[in-house]
């Protein structure tokens, strides 16, 4: 496998457990919504990122 694409499932899969941590605080009604804030941008930025990187990334056998 391409360092790459294991790279950006890496960061795919971090990005989706930054969102649902936010996610859960925001249901939880947490008090801290500034850290709330910048978990979700920071795991928006490594989804993103991420997916991108699998997607471009070609195979090379």
């Amino acid at each position: 496998m391409n360092l790459k694409r294991t790279f950006g499932a890496i960061l795919t899969v971090l990005g989706i457990i930054g969102l649902i941590y936010a996610a859960a605080s925001i249901i939880q009604h947490s008090s801290q919504y500034t850290a709330i804030i910048v978990v979700a941008i920071v795991g928006v930025l490594f989804f993103f990122s991420g997916i991108s990187l699998v997607r471009v990334t070609k195979d090379e056998a």
